[in-house]
């Protein structure tokens, strides 16, 4: 793995036509759980933020949470926006089974405090580059829907778009979220 996070999303041909069309009602119970969660993440990120500045090192608990978020938002917003039929779990914790999958290398043994102090500021290119990447998930996602409730299948063109967007985005959000303060590349190649 050359980037310290990385994204993998399975590709299923066939998809429930039924679960696709009622995706904005099934996905509620996410959405209220998601909202305490990120809650929490905040005050977890602003005492990590803190503690990589006097520190340079990550609390491992605080890590841990931190990753478990990312992977959870990641499953989340990937069921949402049809990138697999799959009801996600209510947890964090590292699933190989689950279709989509986010691996979080250990945190590095030292972190650079100029880096973490301007993070918002070091991290706005690839909040603008992310901010495009949503546009792209939201129009495929948009001919997705239709795709897989009029056919029951999704193009494979649509998922490698949606993968590819949906990689960069929870890469960026790694960066922003100071899991690593290494820029996050364009493409999982890279």
């Amino acid at each position: 793995m050359s980037y310290p996070v990385a994204f993998e999303m399975d590709y299923v041909k066939r998809r429930s036509r039924l679960s696709t069309f009622f995706r904005y009602i099934l996905i509620w119970p996410h959405l209220f759980f998601a909202f305490f969660y990120s809650i929490a993440f905040y005050v977890v990120w602003i005492l990590s933020w803190f503690a990589l500045l006097f520190t340079a090192r990550w609390p491992a608990s605080l890590y841990g949470f931190s990753g478990g978020f990312l992977r959870y938002l990641t499953r989340v917003t990937a069921y949402f926006y049809l990138g697999v039929d799959r009801y996600p779990p209510f947890s964090g914790a590292d699933d190989d089974s689950y279709p989509v999958r986010v691996h979080i290398a250990p945190p590095q043994i030292r972190y650079s405090r100029l880096k973490v102090l301007f993070r918002m500021i070091y991290a706005i290119l690839a909040m603008v580059i992310r901010y495009a990447m949503a546009i792209v998930i939201g129009f495929v996602s948009f001919l997705s829907w239709f795709a897989i409730v009029v056919t029951g299948r999704q193009p494979e063109s649509l998922q490698d778009a949606l993968k590819f967007a949906l990689s960069y985005t929870t890469r960026a959000d790694a960066l922003i979220f100071l899991i690593t303060e290494t820029y996050p590349p364009i493409s999982e190649n890279s």
